[in-house]
């Protein structure tokens, strides 16, 4: 397993991160199981959230007694310092530690700064300053806030989501991360499940020496395979290369990553997924898409009022509302002729 130093953080960990979102999925029986391994396999540095449900109760479970092995993210989506407070106490309570390493402002809509009236940088300066915290990093889906947040000087790391899709524009917000020596920790390598050969992205993100993938973990497999992966390394070969601009052939640009933000849906539509169905049917396995509970999720969209309220709120400058239809006839007639298989 390979270790650099994160950024200007002083914090030695593993090139490859443990993405704890996906456990909150599983028992904690399981979740021990898939900690301790990740452990056991080399792995250092595990990435959660407030907002994750129980994944921090999980991660204090199960690894709070090999506490010294690892470095421990965590984020709040708090959007004042009584917030900010309150979610800090409450994640040392859960993970059972006495300090978060890398704490995280959880893709806020503005890049807070200190002397904010939302108070949230210096209730984080404060929290660093009482040893609670070592490191006041940020998490962002916006493009545009990520420079910000890297050019402001602030943050010691930038968690953004980057993966073989990336943009020119993606690639020079890694290299100026490098650059001003702050860390680069990424998110959504598989965007969010779209791509399914994990050994592309990873063979693609070992050229950026100043970044750590977090995999979002669900089952011992995929760990063992990124394991695997971290132990021989795959080449970025020229069969890599064309299988790695076939994909971006089909999915570069103007598509959903289910990051979630564009909902609430007024009509309870499934936005995040629906608005991928046609990519989801025809690169990952199908058969749990077309379950009758998924039918009546998908034919929620015919109650779209084009409101117009998940295009406001997507990252990625979507509009949801205008493809939709097109992904649910695609739907149809896919259930249609697959159904009976």
């Amino acid at each position: 397993m390979q270790h650099f130093i994160l950024g200007r953080t002083g914090l030695e960990i593993s090139r490859t991160g443990f993405g704890a979102l996906p456990i909150q999925r599983v028992s904690f029986e399981e979740a021990d199981r898939l900690l301790n391994r990740a452990l056991d396999g080399g792995i250092t540095y595990i990435d959660t959230a407030r907002a994750y449900t129980d994944s921090e109760e999980k991660i204090g479970r199960a690894i709070a007694h090999r506490r010294g092995e690892y470095v421990l993210a965590t984020k709040t989506g708090a959007k004042d310092a009584a917030g900010f407070q309150r979610d800090l106490e409450t994640s040392l309570r859960l993970l059972k530690t006495d300090v978060i390493d890398v704490y995280q402002f959880h893709n806020p809509g503005f890049v807070p700064v200190p002397g904010g009236a939302d108070g949230l940088y210096d209730a984080a300066l404060k929290a660093r300053e009482a040893g609670k915290i070592r490191c006041i990093s940020i998490t962002n889906h916006s493009l545009e806030r990520a420079f910000e947040a890297v050019h402001s000087g602030l943050y010691d790391t930038l968690q953004y989501p980057f993966n073989h899709l990336a943009t020119s524009q993606e690639i020079e917000l890694v290299k100026l991360c490098g650059e001003k020596n702050v860390g680069f920790i990424c998110m959504k390598a598989l965007s969010g499940g779209l791509i399914t050969n994990a050994r592309l992205p990873f063979a693609w993100l070992s050229q950026f020496e100043n970044v750590v993938p977090i995999w979002g973990i669900q089952r011992m497999w995929e760990l063992e395979e990124i394991l695997g992966f971290s132990e021989h390394p795959p080449v970025l070969d020229d069969t890599a290369r064309a299988e790695i601009e076939k994909d971006r052939r089909e999915l570069a640009g103007s598509f959903c990553r289910s990051c979630g933000y564009c909902l609430p849906c007024p009509a309870g539509i499934p936005i995040h997924n629906a608005n991928r169905m046609t990519q989801l049917l025809l690169r990952s396995p199908w058969q749990g898409w077309i379950t009758p509970e998924w039918q009546a999720q998908m034919e929620k969209i015919e109650d779209c009022i084009h409101c117009g309220a998940c295009a406001k709120r997507c990252p990625y400058g979507l509009k949801p509302y205008e493809t939709l239809r097109d992904h649910l006839a695609f739907y149809r007639e896919f259930v249609r002729t697959h159904a009976a298989e």
